[in-house]
């Protein structure tokens, strides 16, 4: 977490101690927040950057919690309702690629009832009749 004290400290321009502990707290609710939706117990390194520009929002969005923008003396600033919302992407590929894709409800599979492989057919025939074809290759009756 000193490493990520120190990013935090160098792009917020920080060069005392004097918030380390509310950045200390800023860094460890993003990383439990961060690790909750990738379902992880770590913040893998290759997403770390994520985790710094959350902090760094979150830092920035200090007194003006809970508001959606913010506006005084010709200066205005809105706020996203959720700090990862422009990381979703990201957030989503590492899942998938780590197979912690949770949007899946799983696979489905179609069957054709009517047709397809007519090795398959005979085996469901013989099954459903006894061993005997439901329809000979040679009736008469199919139309080809």
């Amino acid at each position: 977490m000193a490493e990520v004290l120190d990013e935090v400290k160098t792009m917020l321009r920080i060069n005392d101690n004097g918030q380390d502990d509310l950045l200390n707290l800023i860094i460890t609710n993003t990383e439990r927040n961060l690790n909750f939706k990738l379902q992880t117990e770590t913040v893998p390194d290759e997403l770390r950057f994520i985790e710094l520009e959350v902090c760094i929002r979150r830092f920035n969005r200090l007194k003006n919690e809970g508001m959606a923008s913010y506006s005084q003396e010709g200066e205005s600033i809105t706020f996203n309702s959720n700090d990862f919302d422009d990381f979703l992407d990201d957030l989503n590929e590492w899942k998938r690629r780590n197979q912690k894709d949770i949007d899946s409800l799983g696979h489905v599979a179609f069957i054709n009832a009517y047709g397809g492989d007519s090795r398959a057919n005979d085996q469901q025939n013989q099954f459903l009749f006894g061993g005997q074809s439901a329809v000979q290759p040679d009736d008469p009756q199919i139309r080809r």
